[in-house]
């Protein structure tokens, strides 16, 4: 007979994580998350609306809108039942990666969320599930001592757990991106293995465009055949830069001696931030999808060969999100900021998968 793992999501967003897992077949009890903009996104698709057959009488998984400096043990056990050594529970911990990142973005904003490793180590030693997930980026891992895993290994040894980790490109696990994440499991039970990866990386064509039942779109409009397909407003002067840009990855480079076209900061300068203004190639995995993924000025964020950014669904479907999985929002750059910093879903299938496999002694 085979045996059910339960989870809890930390740090759950708008539950990319817990949307992959609940798809692999294993039942997510709560995402925990201090951010109000993702409840509703994170309730409506997967606690009230979507893979019933996981759902008990009360529904799915809740939303504990909770700063995890704050929640207790005990406060954590009562809302969710969980308790301590239980051998099919799963810790999922994707704390928020900003800081992290090697990405040129500003860090003072996200100094306060750099040590949340620590709190969720916290709640790995009292509870000692019997698994454990992380998923962050690649710079988790380059600074270990900084960002205090080394720590969370430490114990994790000390615990007897046996676990593994690597930095992976997601675009080897069904993800059309170039994106590298760094991804450790670890089982107190079982003998760890990793994911099988892909022998060929996913592509941009095979999950949008038209034969993928996305119509052609202009820059500011919306399609209704497609939920939430809308695309942001341009420029005029945006607009001619598209039109001069190669379709199938072309980039700025194609109107850089058109004065009236060139921005002035990057005037002689051909090899800085060469991806922005660009355009996503077809047969590659595309861009990491950003919380900015709306903004051509953000990144290659170009559509392929139509003269606009990428649509909120086509983001989401780059992110793997199915296309029912509906974002609440009081703005589309609330939503794709919800879309940006979730963990595709794709990627915890395969992850929940893996989980299930070394449960029930399959690998």
């Amino acid at each position: 007979m085979k045996i059910k793992l339960t989870a809890i999501d930390f740090f759950c967003g708008a539950g990319g994580i817990t949307c992959g897992l609940q798809q692999a077949g294993i039942k997510v009890l709560a995402g925990i998350d201090i951010d109000s903009n993702c409840k509703e996104t994170y309730e409506f698709n997967n606690r009230y609306k979507n893979y019933e057959k996981l759902q008990d009488e009360v529904g799915g998984p809740k939303y504990l809108q909770k700063d995890i400096n704050e929640l207790s043990f005990q406060e954590l056990g009562q809302l969710t039942g969980i308790r301590a050594n239980d051998d099919n529970l799963v810790f999922i911990g994707c704390s928020p990666c900003q800081f992290w990142t090697q990405l040129h973005t500003t860090k003072n904003k996200s100094k306060h969320t750099k040590n949340l490793l620590s709190q969720f180590q916290k709640f790995v030693e009292y509870f000692k599930p019997g698994y454990v997930i992380i998923e962050n980026v690649p710079g988790l891992e380059k600074r270990k001592k900084e960002s205090k895993l080394d720590m969370f290994l430490k114990l994790l040894n000390n615990l007897e757990y046996d676990f593994k980790d690597q930095v992976l490109n997601v675009s080897k696990f069904g993800v059309p991106q170039s994106r590298k994440r760094y991804i450790l499991i670890a089982s107190r039970v079982e003998n760890v293995i990793l994911p099988k990866v892909d022998e060929k990386e996913a592509k941009v064509k095979d999950f949008i465009g038209i034969r993928n039942g996305f119509p052609q779109l202009k820059a500011g409009n919306k399609d209704n055949s497609i939920s939430q397909n809308v695309v942001s407003q341009l420029s005029k002067k945006n607009i001619k830069r598209l039109k001069k840009t190669p379709h199938d990855g072309g980039d700025r480079l194609s109107w850089a001696d058109n004065d009236e076209l060139q921005i002035p900061a990057y005037k002689d300068k051909p090899n800085i931030f060469r991806n922005v203004y660009g355009r996503i190639f077809w047969d590659k995995p595309g861009p990491t999808i950003t919380t900015k993924f709306l903004h051509i000025s953000n990144g290659r964020f170009a559509h392929p060969e139509e003269n606009r950014g990428l649509s909120i669904r086509e983001g989401a479907t780059l992110q793997t999100f199915p296309k029912n999985y509906f974002f609440k929002g009081n703005s589309n750059t609330s939503i794709a900021t919800q879309i940006g910093n979730a963990v595709p879903p794709e990627l915890a299938r395969r992850i929940g998968l893996k989980l299930l496999e070394i449960n029930n002694g399959e690998v």
